[in-house]
């Protein structure tokens, strides 16, 4: 079965377009012109931007949602991974959804849903019924940033499809710098919900134009089979083992009978997914792709590089928030300059991905991240705004040969009519393996500050030395001394937390230069229909 891709956080987006592919739109309907191509890419653009600015808007406000619902910002992180798995989850069924239904139906119907469970997400009381809205959110925003590219090319001349795909990317890669920013300035002057509220006019209008525009150039629908075996299992180990990272810290990992539970039914669940996979005839994801020296190499080394390069982003704005003091806006305008190299060199490197050999540019890329992160865990409790502010300016230039490049070598070689179908596989390896990368840096940055924080007090002794002088001197001030004992301790956990960051970012450094060892085992791509369709769509 054919299956497509779909977006994530940060300007990622899909490969290539969803069933039918664009070179299969010859006998549909002229393209459009005049105000209803300005409209219809207007409309398309709104649903890409809603969907996209979602994924990066709640990174800056979770320790104000944390906070709100009684939970700790670690646990707030769920608000991320669970969009994150769920969308991961949804990308294999878009193909089969877009033959049942039509591509106009289903996108209208996701900006509607995504509309409404945006709204269900504001309303949300407590950390689980947020997290049970945002798996819904994820779920119905599969299909959405795909069938948007799908519908934009068939609107334009085969001649200009270049120009469509260009609006298409900048809209997508704008959003990730305009989402820290808005989240940051919502939570910090209305409040939180907003930043899923702001959803409702914004796609009930992008639903009305779409449907006024495109409804009469729906795609030819027929019934196919669907693996609902495969998708069981998907949803079973992908759930299972999402749960045991998010809730291992809280329940002391295998010491925790509910932990060894999810971990069971993980292994045993994937060992027969893929098995199940492997032999039925309609599998909800292609694994015999895998088969691919190329495809291969290609998607493991883009799915754990970006599940290194989401974790990392994640964990930036929390250590910020919580322990240098910075508010929701201060966070966003951190890491809001992470889109303008992107922005910039993207149309570069979409044009030269096909001259230049795309193995040395995600080399390239790969040294980038590594010399950001690197930059990273050099900071310290007295690191100032200008120095947190210029590696998150040059991780733009990496994203810009990031993407393409990856996607370029991953798809090489590969018919046609299977693309969608390599396109879906690789996002939903990488789309599960950002919201991992979530749970992992949290959870590892939390055992590392209390390993810090245990290093850092082992010498002390009340009432002794420069402790007992800084607990007497605060007392001087007007402090209890159970305030001088928290005052103290604070400080140890900022020195903790941010040794614990530094930990993360360098190892997240090495990983990345290890990452370029994996890229030279494929072979560089030859032009093909698959190398050029990946290198148009992916950014």
């Amino acid at each position: 079965m054919s299956t497509t891709s779909s977006a994530t956080p940060e300007g990622q987006g899909p490969s290539a377009a969803p069933l039918p592919p664009p070179a299969a739109m010859a006998g549909r309907p002229q393209p459009l012109t005049g105000a209803q191509l300005v409209l219809g890419t207007i409309a398309l653009s709104l649903a890409t931007f809603m969907n996209v600015l979602d994924s990066s808007i709640a990174n800056v406000a979770i320790p104000a949602i944390a906070g709100d619902v009684g939970v700790s910002p670690s646990q707030g992180t769920w608000v991320i991974t669970s969009f994150g798995v769920a969308n991961a989850i949804s990308v294999p069924l878009t193909g089969w959804l877009t033959q049942r239904f039509g591509a106009v139906r289903l996108f209208t119907m996701s900006v509607l849903l995504f509309v409404l469970t945006s709204w269900l997400c504001g309303f949300a009381g407590s950390l689980e019924t947020l997290v049970l809205f945002r798996v819904l959110q994820g779920a119905v925003a599969g299909p959405m940033i795909p069938l948007s590219q799908t519908l934009l090319l068939a609107s334009y001349p085969p001649a200009k499809a270049g120009t469509a795909l260009a609006l298409w990317g900048v809209t997508t890669l704008v959003a990730p710098v305009v989402g820290p920013l808005l989240g940051g300035w919502i939570t910090d002057n209305i409040s939180w919900p907003w930043i899923f509220y702001i959803n409702v006019p914004v796609g009930l209008l992008s639903a009305a134009m779409t449907w006024s525009i495109y409804r009469k150039r729906e795609t030819p629908t027929r019934k196919l089979p669907i693996d609902t075996v495969g998708l069981a299992l998907l949803v079973l180990w992908v759930g299972a083992l999402q749960l045991m990272l998010d809730k291992g810290k809280e329940l002391d990992w295998f010491a925790s009978s509910e932990i060894i539970m999810f971990a069971v039914l993980a292994v045993v669940s994937f060992a027969v997914f893929i098995v199940w996979e492997l032999t039925d005839a309609h599998p909800v994801v292609d694994l015999r792709l895998f088969k691919r020296r190329n495809f291969a190499a290609g998607s493991i080394s883009l799915s754990i590089a970006y599940g290194l390069f989401f974790g990392n982003v994640v964990l930036l704005p929390l250590w910020l928030q919580q322990w240098m003091g910075y508010t929701s806006t201060a966070a966003g305008l951190a890491l809001a300059p992470v889109g303008l190299l992107a922005i910039l060199l993207t149309p570069l490197v979409g044009k030269k991905v096909a001259v230049w050999d795309p193995r040395k540019m995600a080399t390239v890329a790969f040294m980038v991240f590594a010399l950001v992160l690197w930059m990273r865990s050099q900071f310290t409790v007295d690191t100032d705004f200008r120095h947190i502010l210029i590696p998150t300016l040059i991780q733009g230039g990496a994203m810009a040969f990031f993407f393409i490049p990856l996607t370029t070598i991953t798809l090489s070689g590969i018919a046609p009519e299977r693309i969608p179908a390599a396109a879906g596989l690789s996002n939903f390896v990488r789309i599960t393996a950002g919201a991992m990368g979530t749970s992992i840096a949290t959870t590892l940055w939390e055992n590392r500050a209390a390993m810090h924080h245990a290093h850092l007090t082992e010498s002390l002794v009340q009432g002794q030395g420069v402790f007992g002088m800084t607990v007497q001197q605060l007392q001087a001030k007007g402090l209890s001394a159970e305030q001088a004992y928290a005052q103290i301790n604070r400080l140890i956990d900022q020195q903790a937390f941010t040794r614990a960051a530094d930990d993360i970012f360098l190892a997240s450094s090495f990983l990345f230069l290890s990452l370029i060892i994996l890229i030279w085992f494929t072979k560089r791509p030859e032009a093909s229909p698959g190398g050029a369709d990946a290198a148009a769509g992916a950014h």
